[in-house]
C-alpha cells in the first residue's frame, strides 16, 4: 500500500515518523522493510541512525541463509554496525577476536557493545580482559566486572549468550585463546579452591560426557568470586 501524498499522514513530523519507525524495527526487521516501502517519509525516517541500533536481529540459528548472500542485506547491517547496534557490535567482535584475530579492532568493539548494557558483550569482555597476561590494571578491570555482573544477576545470561554465539554460529572457525595450567586469578593464601578449577572443570566436563548429573552446576557452589572466574576462564578457552 502507497500513501497518498495529499493524506494527512504526510504531513506527520519527521521526528513522529523516526519514532514510529524504530518501534517498528525492534519488533521485526521484515516489518520495517515492508514500512519503509510504504511512503517517502517511511522510507526517509528508515535512514536515522537510531533506526539502525534498534533493529532487531535474530538469532543465528533463525537468520535467512540468503542474508549473508545478498549485497542489500550486507549494506543494511554495515550500516547497522556504523551506527551502533549493541547485537551486531557484540557479534562482529567476536569474529574480529577468535576468527580474526584482530584484537584492539574486536577489544573497540567489544567496549562498544558493553557500553550499552549488552549482557553478552559484557561478559565476552570480562573473559577476554580477565586472559590479560601483560596488562595486570586490565586484568584487575576484568575482575571487577566479573563482580559487577555477578552482583547484578546478567552473568548467567551473559555467559549463556556468549558461549551459544561462539558454539552454533561458527563452528570449526573460532580459536579460542590458551591459557597456562598454572594461570590463577585467586591470589588468597587462604582459599581451599585456590588453584583447583581446572581439575573441577575437567570433572564436570568428563561427566558431561556420560550424561551424568554431576556435569551441572559450574562452580556455584565455590564462594571465592576469583575462583568462580578461574571456573569461568577454564569453560570459556575450551568451547568446542
Amino acid at each position: 500500500m502507497t500513501i497518498d501524498c495529499s493524506s494527512k499522514i504526510a504531513f506527520i513530523p519527521n521526528d513522529i515518523w523516526v519514532a514510529i519507525t524504530s518501534k517498528v524495527a525492534s519488533a521485526s526487521i521484515r516489518d520495517l522493510c515492508s514500512l519503509r516501502m510504504t511512503c517517502k517519509a517511511a522510507r526517509d525516517a528508515g535512514e536515522a541512525d537510531i533506526v539502525h541500533r534498534s533493529v532487531s536481529i535474530p538469532p543465528p540459528h533463525a537468520t535467512p541463509w540468503w542474508w549473508c548472500l545478498s549485497p542489500e542485506a550486507k549494506r543494511f547491517f554495515d550500516r547497522c554496525i556504523v551506527a551502533g547496534h549493541p547485537e551486531l557490535l557484540f557479534r562482529e567482535a567476536l569474529r574480529e577476536l577468535f576468527i580474526r584475530r584482530n584484537e584492539n579492532i574486536g577489544l573497540q568493539m567489544l567496549n562498544s557493545a558493553a557500553s550499552t548494557g549488552h549482557a553478552a558483550a559484557k561478559y565476552a569482555l570480562t573473559m577476554t580482559l580477565l586472559l590479560r597476561t601483560d596488562d595486570n590494571d586490565e586484568k584487575q578491570k576484568g575482575l571487577e566486572l566479573y563482580r559487577k555482573l555477578d552482583a547484578t544477576g546478567s552473568l548467567a545470561e551473559g555467559k549463556a549468550k556468549c558461549f551459544s554465539i561462539l558454539t552454533m554460529s561458527w563452528s570449526g572457525e573460532v580459536q579460542m585463546p590458551r591459557i597456562e595450567e598454572q594461570h590463577t586469578l585467586c591470589s588468597s593464601p587462604r582459599c581451599s579452591t585456590r588453584g583447583h578449577m581446572p581439575l573441577l572443570y575437567d570433572y564436570r566436563r568428563r561427566a558431561a560426557e556420560r550424561n551424568s548429573v554431576h556435569a551441572f552446576g559450574g562452580a556455584a557452589h565455590i564462594p571465592c568470586i576469583q575462583c568462580c572466574a578461574d571456573y569461568d576462564l577454564q569453560a570459556f578457552v575450551n568451547l568446542p
